[in-house]
């Protein structure tokens, strides 16, 4: 059974789709990185390092799962011939993931994609050609209007692999910042990883889950957020979202949802 964390009315939980080494060494990723903080992050998560001295990542979605439907935060690395199969560990486990959970793809009514890197597109659109399909038929699919009119600078790839899909089957809306869900989750703008980045909040009394996407990548950016990431479009402004979310007093126990980190849950 997939890791859960349950918030109030809310179960979130954690969809495995695949680990396996980063495509570059962190240092180059982190280059102003010093030694203590390296040190300093490895015992917060020993797990991102592998035997041989890599940057090993996790490939993690979230469900969130309440009386009122269910909601996927990204898709993962997706099948074999995904868009990510050039770098990323596919075919990606988040099918077997969703089953162990309990979670048909046609129960998923939202999905939210933080943003438009391969790694967290990957089982949104399933097939090839002519037979590219929505791999959850009931879902609306969720992005910023910012990160679609960026994605000639992101990936343009994905116009015709994802958005064009989407778009075909009347599944695609695109958000202009903070928007409230249905369920009760809140999306929010955390842009500068990429111009559209978004993250979900979801608030039940004095706790709240923060589901991140890539505006933690490594452990690093939790004891040492100022530190520019080498794969950021716009450093500073990533910067400003990850402190403004690090640093929220929007409730005493803030719990951090992250797909690459080893542990999927940590306290804030």
């Amino acid at each position: 059974m997939p890791s859960s964390l349950q918030v109030g009315p809310y179960t979130v939980i954690a969809l495995a789709d695949g680990a396996g080494p980063f495509f570059s060494p962190r240092s180059e990723a982190f280059p102003d990185a010093t030694t203590e903080q390296w040190a300093e992050a490895d015992r917060l998560d020993p797990g991102a390092l592998d035997a041989e001295g890599r940057w090993r990542l996790q490939f993690r979605a979230f469900a969130i799962r309440s009386d009122q439907g269910v909601t996927l935060v990204d898709a993962g690395i997706g099948p074999a011939d995904s868009p990510a199969a050039s770098w990323a560990p596919v075919p990606g486990e988040l099918p077997a993931s969703l089953a162990a959970a309990g979670i048909a793809p046609s129960e998923v009514d939202t999905v939210v994609i933080t943003h438009l890197h391969t790694d967290h597109v990957g089982w949104a659109v399933v097939g090839g050609g002519e037979q590219l399909r929505p791999f959850f038929p009931n879902a609306t699919y969720l992005l910023q209007q910012a990160e679609v009119e960026a994605i000639e600078t992101i990936n343009p790839q994905l116009r015709s692999a994802v958005i064009a899909p989407l778009r075909r089957t009347d599944q695609l809306r695109l958000l202009d910042g903070d928007t409230p869900l249905r369920s009760g989750e809140r999306v929010f703008a955390t842009p500068g990883h990429t111009p559209g980045h978004q993250s979900v909040l979801l608030t039940s009394g004095r706790e709240a889950v923060a589901i991140t996407g890539d505006l933690l990548v490594h452990a690093i950016q939790l004891l040492h957020p100022e530190l520019a990431y080498a794969h950021e479009m716009d450093p500073e402004q990533a910067r400003a979202s990850r402190e403004q979310v690090l640093h929220s007093r929007a409730a005493d126990s803030l719990y951090l949802a992250t797909p690459h980190l080893t542990e999927p849950f940590m306290a804030r």
